[in-house]
C-alpha cells in the first residue's frame, strides 16, 4: 500500500492516575509464590514491566475514548465538519451493541454524516482503523477522521489474580499461561488523519503492509466466561514463548515487505514505535529485524501492555518528548495475536 494524500494531524493519549507495581501484584500472590517456591521479583524480571496503570473501577472505555478523541479533534485544528469517519479500535468496548463508537460520537460533536464503527483485531485495532481511514482519504471519500481506543486492564489483572488464588491445583507449569495477563495495563489513544491539502503538520503516511499467520491463532486467547470462575471479568491464556517466536517471525516477513513497498533499507529508518509487550519481545524483535533498538521509544516499563493503544500511546509520547523530529522517517511496527502484523512508514 502506498499513500500520497494522507497526513497524521494529531496524536493524543490519556493515562490513568492509579499506579500498580509488579511488586504490588506479587504481594497479593505471596502465598502462591511461597507454595510454588517462585522468587520475588519474577514478574518484573521476566517482562521488564515495573508498573502499569488502572482507571477507577467501573470506568467504561467509551467514557475515556470520548475525552481522548475530543482532545485529538481539537489538537488537529480541523473543523469538525470535515470528519467523515470515527473508528473505535481497542480490544475493550462498552458492550456488544451498539458500537462503542456511537457513544463517543454522541459525546464529541462530530457531524451526522460521520461514519461510525468499532474495529476489533486484538492489539492491532487502532492501526487497522488507521488503514481504513487512510484508504478513504486517499480515495477522496473523506477529508479527515479520528481513530480512538481505550484499554481497561483492571478486570483482567484482578480477575487473573483471584483465579490463581482460588486454584488449589496450581503448579509452576500451570501458572505460566497466566503470567501474560498480569502484564496488562490501561490507557487511551487517538489519531487524527487528514488529507494533506488541509494538513498543517505535513506528517505524511507513505505506505505500509499487512500480513497474517493465522496458524498461530490459538497461542493467545481471551474473553469473558463465568463457567469456570464465576464472574464476568475477562480471562486470558497465553503461550508466551511460542507467541513470542511466532510473532517475531511474522514481524520479520512483514518488515521485509514493508521496506520493499516503501523503497527503504534499515538505514532509512530514523525512529520506530512498536507494540509494547515486554523487554524480551523488544530485544528479540529489534535483533531479528536488524534495527538499532536506540531508535525505539519504549513505554512498557511504566505502562505495561496496553493492548491496541500501546503503539499509538508510545508514538504520541515519543512525538511529545522530541524523540521524533521533522524530516525523519518513522516506522510503526504493529503485531497482534491472531497473528497479524501491520507496519506503516511515515515521513515526519
Amino acid at each position: 500500500m502506498r499513500f500520497q494524500h494522507v497526513c497524521v494531524e494529531a496524536l493524543c493519549y490519556r493515562l490513568p492516575d492509579e499506579v500498580v507495581t509488579s511488586a504490588d501484584i506479587e504481594n497479593r500472590l505471596d502465598g502462591i509464590y511461597r507454595r510454588l517456591d517462585l522468587p520475588a521479583g519474577r514478574l518484573e524480571l521476566m517482562t521488564g514491566i515495573r508498573e502499569r496503570r488502572f482507571f477507577p473501577p467501573g470506568t467504561l472505555p467509551g467514557e475515556i475514548s470520548a475525552l481522548t478523541a475530543r482532545d485529538a479533534v481539537v489538537a488537529s485544528g480541523i473543523d469538525p465538519s470535515h470528519f467523515g469517519l470515527l473508528v473505535h479500535g481497542s480490544v475493550c468496548r462498552d458492550q456488544l451493541e451498539p458500537a462503542t463508537a456511537s457513544g463517543v460520537h454522541a459525546s464529541i460533536g462530530l457531524p451526522a454524516h460521520t461514519m461510525i464503527l468499532d474495529v476489533s483485531n486484538a492489539c492491532l485495532g487502532l492501526l487497522n482503523g488507521c488503514l481504513m481511514l487512510a484508504n478513504m482519504i486517499e480515495l477522496g471519500q473523506v477529508t479527515a477522521g479520528v481513530v480512538v481506543g481505550t484499554e481497561i486492564g483492571r478486570g483482567l489483572v484482578e480477575g487473573t489474580i483471584d483465579s490463581l488464588l482460588n486454584d488449589p491445583q496450581l503448579t509452576r507449569q500451570s501458572i505460566k499461561p497466566a503470567f501474560a495477563s498480569l502484564t496488562i495495563g490501561s490507557g487511551s489513544a487517538a489519531i487524527v488523519l487528514c488529507d494533506r491539502r488541509i494538513s498543517r503538520t505535513g506528517h505524511r503516511l507513505l505506505g505500509g503492509t499487512v500480513r497474517s499467520d493465522t496458524e498461530a491463532h490459538r497461542l493467545c486467547a481471551g474473553g469473558v466466561s463465568n463457567q469456570d470462575h464465576g464472574d464476568d471479568r475477562p480471562r486470558m491464556e497465553t503461550d508466551s514463548e511460542a507467541l513470542l517466536h511466532a510473532g517475531i517471525e511474522l514481524a520479520a516477513a512483514t518488515w521485509d515487505e514493508t521496506r520493499a513497498v516503501l523503497g527503504w533499507t534499515n538505514d532509512s529508518v530514523d525512529k520506530s514505535f512498536t507494540h509494547q509487550v515486554g523487554r524480551a519481545h523488544r530485544n528479540l524483535l529489534y535483533e531479528r529485524l536488524g534495527l538499532d533498538p536506540e531508535i525505539d521509544y519504549s513505554t512498557v516499563e511504566f505502562l505495561g501492555n496496553t493492548g491496541a493503544t500501546a503503539l499509538p500511546i508510545a508514538a504520541a509520547m515519543g512525538a511529545e518528548s522530541g524523540h521524533v523530529v521533522a524530516g525523519e522517517h518513522v516506522a510503526w511496527l504493529g503485531i497482534g495475536s491472531g497473528l497479524s502484523s501491520v507496519m506503516l512508514g511515515f515521513e515526519w
